[in-house]
Formats: C-alpha cells, sequence, structure tokens
C-alpha cells in the first residue's frame, strides 16, 4: 500500500493520543448547540484552530446572497431567529505544491433533546465501556473531532501535503445547511473532494442522499356545533379522503421505486426507499366542534433517480383527483404549500479517486470490508456534487440513538474514523518532498 509505513506513524500518534480527541469531544458535547445556538460550539473550534497555529474564516452568512442559488429555501432556525451570532468557521492549510484540494467538513448543530428520557446527562460527556454518551456525540460532533484530531496529528508530526486543507464547522445542517456548507460553497471554498464524517459506521462510505421535502395541505370544510352538525362540513372527513389517497400513492412508489444503494446494510430498507408520511394532523380545538379547517404535514421523501418535479408532480395530481371527485371538495380545493427543509438527491460515482482512496484507507484500517450506500436520508454531500460536480463522501464512526436518547459513539469507532481519514488525506492530497 502506498504510504503505508508513513501511515502506520500517523495511526499509531492518533491512537496514542486519544485522550485529546476524547477530550475535544466532551468540551463540545458540554456546549448547548442546538440548532439555531451554534456559536458556543463554534467557539470552541476556533480555539481549537488557534492552538494548532490557524488562523479562522469566521462569518454569518448572508440571507440575500443565499438567495441567489438555486438550491435556497428559508429554513426554519432561519425564518426563527435569523443568521446574526451563528457563524461558520474555516480553516486553510496550504499544501506545498499543486496536489488536490480536499475539504473536512462538520456540522456544529445538533437536534433537541427530551431531558426526561435519557438517562445521562445530553450535554455532559459520559464515558461507559467504552461509549460516549451526550447529544451530538454521533451526530456529528464526534465526526468533526475525528477529522480535527487527523489533520492535528499530521501536523504534530510534520507531515506536510502537497493539496490545500479545508478544515469546516458549519451550521444548521439539521435544517437543511443552507447558511452552512452552502454558505462556505458560496465563499468560495471550493474543493476537489469532500469528506463528510457523517455517523455511516466507517469502513462502510456515501456516496447518495435523497430528494426531501416538507409540505403542509390545508383541507377546508364549515364549522359548526356538533348538536347542529348538519349545518357544517367536517373538514376532517375531507381531510381523511386526501390522507387515503396519499397512503395509496405511498404504496404505489414503493411498489414502483428500487434503489439498491439504499438497502445495501439494511435489507429491509428494500421496498421503503421512498416515502410519504403524514406526521402531524391539526383539526378542531374542542370536542363539540365540527372542524372547518384541518392542516395534514408531512414528509416527501425518495432516492436519487426521479427529479424534484417529477416527485411533486405526482403529489399534485393526486391531491387534484380527490378535490375532482368530492362535490365540495371541487368548489373548495385544499391547499398544498411546502416549508422547511427541501434537499433535492444526489449520487456520487463510487468509481471516483477520491471515494475509492477512502474505502481503500476505511477497509485498511478496520479490517472489515465495506460497501458504498445512501439514498435513503438528506445530508450536506449534495451540496458539493449536485451544485457544483465536486466528489463528495461520508466516512464517520458508528453511532447508536443518534436523534434519540442516550446517543452514543464508540472511541474505537472515532479512532477509526480518525485514521481512516488521515490516510486518505495523505493519499488523496499527496505527501510533499523533503526539499
Amino acid at each position: 500500500m502506498e504510504h503505508e509505513q508513513l501511515k502506520r506513524q500517523v495511526n499509531s500518534h492518533i491512537e496514542a493520543n486519544v485522550e485529546d480527541m476524547v477530550g475535544l469531544l466532551e468540551d463540545l458535547v458540554g456546549e448547548m448547540t442546538v440548532i439555531g445556538n451554534e456559536r458556543p460550539g463554534q467557539e470552541v473550534i476556533i480555539e481549537k484552530f488557534d492552538e494548532m497555529g490557524l488562523e479562522s474564516d469566521v462569518w454569518t452568512p448572508d440571507a440575500e446572497q443565499l438567495r441567489q442559488h438555486e438550491a435556497f429555501f428559508e429554513t426554519q432556525a432561519y425564518q426563527e431567529v435569523g443568521y446574526e451570532d451563528r457563524p461558520n468557521v474555516v480553516a486553510t492549510i496550504k499544501g506545498a505544491g499543486e496536489g488536490p484540494t480536499l475539504a473536512l467538513s462538520g456540522h456544529m448543530d445538533v437536534v433537541p433533546v427530551t431531558e426526561s428520557e435519557w438517562e445521562h446527562d445530553p450535554f455532559e460527556l459520559t464515558h461507559e465501556d467504552g461509549c460516549l454518551y451526550g447529544r451530538g456525540a454521533g451526530d456529528m460532533k464526534g465526526g468533526t473531532v475525528a477529522f480535527v484530531h487527523a489533520v492535528e496529528s499530521l501536523r504534530q508530526l510534520d507531515i506536510k501535503l502537497e493539496g490545500d486543507l479545508y478544515l469546516q464547522s458549519t451550521i444548521e445542517e439539521e435544517d437543511g445547511g443552507v447558511g452552512g456548507l452552502l454558505s462556505a460553497l458560496m465563499r468560495g471554498y471550493l474543493p476537489d473532494g469532500a469528506i463528510i464524517p457523517e455517523p455511516l459506521g466507517v469502513p462502510n462510505l456515501g456516496m447518495a442522499s435523497a430528494g426531501v421535502r416538507y409540505f403542509q395541505i390545508t383541507v377546508r370544510g364549515k364549522s359548526a356545533h356538533v348538536g347542529f352538525g348538519y349545518q357544517g362540513v367536517n373538514g376532517l372527513d375531507k381531510a381523511m379522503k386526501v390522507y387515503e389517497a396519499l397512503r395509496e400513492l405511498d404504496a404505489k412508489r414503493k411498489a414502483r421505486i428500487e434503489y439498491e444503494p439504499a438497502y445495501r446494510l439494511d435489507p429491509q430498507m428494500r421496498g421503503h426507499e421512498t416515502n410519504l408520511n403524514i406526521g402531524i394532523i391539526q383539526a378542531a380545538d374542542w370536542p363539540a366542534i365540527i372542524p372547518g379547517e384541518v392542516v395534514m404535514k408531512g414528509r416527501l421523501g425518495w432516492p436519487p433517480g426521479e427529479e424534484p418535479e417529477e416527485v411533486i408532480g405526482e403529489l399534485v395530481e393526486t391531491i387534484d383527483r380527490v378535490a375532482e371527485e368530492d362535490e365540495w371538495l371541487s368548489d373548495h380545493p385544499p391547499e398544498l404549500e411546502f416549508f422547511g427543509l427541501q434537499a433535492d438527491p444526489h449520487e456520487v460515482d463510487p468509481s471516483e479517486v477520491l471515494l475509492q482512496t477512502a474505502m481503500k484507507n476505511a477497509e485498511w484500517v478496520t479490517g472489515r470490508n465495506g460497501v458504498f450506500y445512501g439514498g435513503s436520508a438528506g445530508n450536506d454531500t449534495r451540496y458539493y456534487k449536485r451544485y457544483y460536480d465536486i466528489p463528495a463522501t461520508s466516512v464517520g464512526p458508528e453511532a447508536t440513538d443518534i436523534h434519540g436518547a442516550d446517543e452514543f459513539v464508540t472511541v474505537d469507532s472515532l479512532l477509526e474514523t480518525s485514521k481512516t481519514i488521515a490516510d486518505t488525506v495523505i493519499d488523496y492530497c499527496g505527501v510533499a518532498e523533503e526539499p
């Protein structure tokens, strides 16, 4: 294997200094960086970059500039708190030659917690039998500290690279990443390849992401006192016609659509690569009222292979057909709106040099066979490939209960991730020869 002796030296250094990596994770988990409040964690990253002798580019997203991009949408966090005081952070390590530029990118935001469900303090890293518990330990502060530790090890061993490195810590990935990674790309951080260490379980690597749309359907009836219900039109009854039609559409799409990378690791996923789900139904606010307005909110997801307009078109056609077949709804048609997360699907060819390099190193480090998979959920890698034609992959630790109670990641998996990333950096960017 190319650079094998050097990689063994680096990997030994990474393992010998594991407490440094865990310490940084402890600092980050200790900051309550729920979406919209990313700054405290970013300050930890800025301090760490400073300790490494790196200068940080720190900026807050410009919403008006972002609106010019085809991938822009207003995230829920932006609508609630804006972008003020929510910085992105990038440090650049210049290479000594003309090697490819590689971005290593993680997100600082985490999803909210219901503390009563946790046995551990979600914002205090807990060490237990080789596992590290805390919100974001897996998704994805663990991945961030893994790549920071990898690069710090390279620097401590005075290994000079041919190509540049971008070390990125961004905001609001959990909400769609518009103010985060998209903002970094629009700022000019355009590498030749990128790694985002989302918790996919090294040696398995991400190669695709799903299209996602959140939507709302408003169905209007006519409210009335239930004792005089004949005077009203039950909006919930009408909404249920739409609901049942959407269930049928979901079943038809599941029977029709297959995307093999989505179920490579989990055969139970087969037949569920696409999904149309109603998660919220809001009707009247009193038992004795015939509901005059019903709002249904849902998520539409699909793997690569269909463009957004095709999938949305099926949704619109289904709702229109229900309206046409109902006398009341034909005069009072349901209203469809999209809100929040709007992600388009992407796929990267696994034969890309970066992906092959990362897989080779992941398998070498772990001693296990890996697979390329993805396409059942959205993630930030889509911005690189779909809009800038930059190959990107997810190389991250194995985490459990992400977004749930007692989220955790294993120390061993973090070490494997850090070693894989360090070794991939060496191969992809190239090592500069001593003068």
